[in-house]
């Protein structure tokens, strides 16, 4: 039985979130942090509106944020 070794999820996004953004993910990671506690599309429009990432990027990012949270 072969195993998959690729990222899934929010994880596959962050190789091309990387390159075209010039972070690393723990540096969004920190912009989340400091964002507070806001609700999951309130983060995605920060991202978007204050960092010029893509919509898919930034859900990306806040999906696996909040799912790290729990």
């Amino acid at each position: 039985m072969a195993t998959n070794d690729k990222p899934q999820g929010p994880a596959s996004y962050f190789p091309s979130i990387e390159k075209k953004y010039g972070q690393p993910v723990e540096h969004w990671m920190g912009v989340l942090r400091q964002a507070g506690p806001l609700k999951h599309m309130e983060l995605v429009a920060r991202l978007k509106s204050e960092h010029g990432l893509g919509h898919g990027h930034a859900n990306a990012l806040v999906a696996w944020f909040l799912a790290c949270q729990r």
